[in-house]
């Protein structure tokens, strides 16, 4: 997800750099808004990691 996020900001920057206004501004909000998904879903992943937890091996 993080890779999409990274297209989308690609495709944002380089629509702005040629002048697509309408192009640039979507696919900004798009990159934004997936890099929060992930950003939310990697600290939920770590929490729940963190609290599940693992046994040592005995």
């Amino acid at each position: 997800m993080l890779r999409l996020a990274l297209v989308f900001l690609v495709v944002a920057l380089f629509a702005a750099l040629f002048g697509f206004g309408l192009v640039a501004d979507y696919s900004f909000d798009a990159a934004r808004i997936l890099f929060f998904v992930f950003l939310v879903l990697a600290v939920l992943s770590l929490i729940g990691g963190g609290l599940r937890g693992t046994r040592p091996i005995t």
